[in-house]
């Protein structure tokens, strides 16, 4: 009744996630999906451990199509009970029949398949993620052994500091982001089913005759392909919790990439570019960094859609009104925004352009007084520390009053004339340890 993509929302004021497959899976008619393999593995879980008929099994799961349903109904009909899960088990019963009719939803509340379905989505979701995730990663292994010796000015505090490598900044990137690979993996291997009944005691499962709570739990989690529980978690919000901080991270993790290409791709550094910039309404000469721009967007909205999820943890009784009912939109967002976010950094790392040249070039933007910490370091033992210093001092001042570079100044102070200064006063030779970082960097896997 509904196409798989048309109720993700044609995304007009999502670019970031629109047309992704993140956006699919999270879709109305992937919930949907969901909910009913909730509704049909639970059937068969039970039929497995011989408390319903196989044949009940058969017949939920054949009448657990999403094409059977009606989305827009299901979602009108949410309002009078606050979830979808009522009208949908109305549907789904009649759908299945009077024979075997009974079989459906039996023993659950609406909670379990919600939660259930939830973790489903979010399961699903997460492996796009983490197929992006990878793609960037590479990407980002190849700049960074690409570009190991690279040398670009290091910025503090938005000013030239002492040089660093190109190379080592794309280690870092990649660092970050094997990080959020690390704890998406982790979440999503833990994402537990949910089956507690009413009130968490799995009470009504024993009024129809599991003599073995866990058991059942084990067979519904297995049938799902999700963890067993320990416990009914409807208001022990740890798996929700979990998505929320390692989807935060990614987007914060590779907002930092994307960030510093904003930074460096700006006209009047132009030490990176994307494969093809954006176009502008106004002015036909601008190629704008979009995915960069789309990827830092979503760095930001992420906290606060977190901060929802965290709030919800606070979830009072044996099952809350309201609480559990706040995580639905943020969370599904949430994961929205990082599987854009990380369709983007593919396609950002995978295109990258990188300037070595003009990235050299900036190396001499301070006449030498990028690496003037080398040169009082150096020049010390020669002359005193303080007389270092002062002449250090006094240079960098004449550098941009006479328009001279350091290196020229120095070479005509009598007290300097026995010092080679060729070296010392190169920026490219002063990258510290960059090159063995980069390399200690990229044997992680």
């Amino acid at each position: 009744m509904t196409s798989p993509d048309a109720d993700a929302g044609p995304g007009l004021l999502a670019p970031g996630w629109a047309g992704s497959a993140a956006a699919s899976e999270t879709s109305d008619t992937a919930y949907l999906r969901a909910l009913l393999d909730a509704e049909a593995a639970l059937t068969r879980a039970q039929a497995a451990l011989g408390l319903a008929p196989a044949a009940a099994a058969t017949a939920v799961t054949e009448a657990a199509d999403p094409g059977r349903f009606d989305v827009r109904s299901l979602a009108e009909r949410a309002r009078g009970g606050g979830n979808p899960v009522i009208p949908l088990v109305a549907d789904l019963t009649k759908a299945v029949g009077d024979g075997y009719g009974p079989y459906v939803h039996r023993g659950a509340t609406s909670q379990d398949i919600m939660d259930t379905a939830t973790m489903l989505v979010a399961s699903r979701t997460l492996a796009v993620v983490l197929a992006d995730l990878s793609r960037t990663e590479r990407a980002l292994a190849r700049l960074a052994a690409g570009h190991r010796d690279t040398a670009m000015p290091g910025r503090t505090l938005t000013q030239h500091a002492v040089p660093t490598t190109f190379g080592l900044k794309a280690a870092g990137w990649r660092s970050l982001v094997l990080d959020a690979r690390d704890r998406v993996t982790a979440v999503r291997d833990s994402l537990p089913a949910q089956l507690g009944g009413a009130a968490g005691t799995l009470a009504a499962f024993s009024a129809y005759g599991t003599q073995d709570p866990s058991a059942l739990t084990a067979a519904y989690a297995r049938e799902l392909g999700l963890r067993a529980p320990d416990l009914p978690w409807h208001t022990l919000r740890t798996p929700v919790a979990d998505l929320a901080g390692c989807l935060a991270f990614a987007a914060g993790a590779l907002g930092k990439a994307a960030v510093d290409v904003l930074t460096l791709a700006r006209t009047e550094i132009a030490e990176v570019a994307e494969s093809s910039g954006g176009g502008s309404s106004a002015m036909p000469h601008k190629a704008n960094p979009v995915r960069s721009t789309l990827i830092v967007a979503a760095a930001r909205r992420a906290p606060q859609l977190a901060a929802t999820l965290y709030g919800s943890l606070v979830a009072e009784d044996e099952r809350p009104a309201g609480a559990w009912h706040a995580e639905w939109e943020p969370l599904r967002e949430l994961l929205r925004l990082v599987g854009g976010a990380t369709r983007d950094a593919a396609e950002l790392t995978e295109g990258l352009r990188v300037f070595p040249v003009v990235m050299r070039e900036h190396l001499g933007l301070t006449h030498g007084l990028i690496v003037s910490e080398r040169l009082s370091a150096e020049l010390s033992p020669v002359l005193g520390r303080a007389r270092a210093k002062a002449l250090l001092t006094e240079l960098a001042r004449r550098t941009y009053a006479e328009g001279r570079s350091l290196a020229e100044l120095l070479a005509v102070e009598p007290e300097l004339k026995d010092v080679d200064l060729g070296e010392l006063a190169d920026p490219a030779r002063y990258t510290g340890s960059a090159g063995d970082l980069t390399d200690r960097a990229l044997e992680r896997r």
